[in-house]
């Protein structure tokens, strides 16, 4: 039996999900969560095998919470079910710890297809997915400037273009002032873009997000 935890801060999206889940006789949902802190705290209680989570949470950003995930259980396999597309988060949170990424308009079998996959260890990658690895090892020179960002400049990114301060990131993120700046400036000269404002409208126009 695979136990698993939903995380997603709609409740009918985890509805559906545990309707669809207890139809297959090898699942079990044993939690449920709407934001990034719940789902620390199911991780924390230690009665999943795989969690299911969303990128868009009420309290800080899938990648956050990913971040936060794995540090507490790098084992835990987190799959991502998320309403962006492949091509904004897919390579990033991969490369963060996630065991797979799925778009929500796949198909409900190729979600359960995957939960038995991460679970067994293997990462779930899509044809979709697999194309933008390959360019990003063949070093793509079209590859988007956000794709060019390590995983903690692409969380200040995130967070700066929804408008958080310098010194609350420094809170929140356990790093000093200085240390958050320094990665401010380096977002800034690999994404050739000069004021928060820009980035906001990146992230906006490129559906990172909402």
């Amino acid at each position: 039996m695979i136990r698993i935890a939903i995380v997603d801060d709609h409740a009918i999206v985890r509805t559906g999900l545990r309707q669809f889940f207890s139809e297959q006789v090898d699942l079990r949902v044993t939690g449920e969560a709407a934001t990034g802190r719940e789902a620390l705290d199911l991780v924390r209680a230690g009665d999943i095998d795989v969690m299911v989570m969303d990128l868009s949470m009420p309290d800080q950003s899938g990648v956050d919470a990913l971040a936060a995930i794995k540090a507490r259980a790098p084992a835990l396999p987190v799959l991502i079910l998320s309403g962006f597309p492949e091509a904004h988060y897919a390579t990033t949170l991969l490369r963060q710890g996630a065991s797979g990424y799925l778009n929500k308009e796949c198909d409900p079998e190729e979600i359960v297809k995957a939960i038995r996959t991460v679970f067994r260890g293997r990462r779930y990658i899509t044809p979709a997915v697999a194309e933008l690895l390959a360019d990003g090892l063949s070093g793509d020179v079209d590859k988007p400037p956000h794709e060019q960002l390590s995983e903690r400049e692409f969380q200040v990114f995130l967070r700066l273009a929804r408008g958080e301060t310098i010194s609350h990131m420094a809170d929140s993120m356990s790093l000093s002032v200085k240390t958050v700046s320094t990665y401010r400036t380096r977002v800034m000269d690999k994404m050739k873009l000069s004021s928060n404002s820009d980035l906001t409208y990146y992230a906006l126009k490129n559906g990172l997000i909402q």
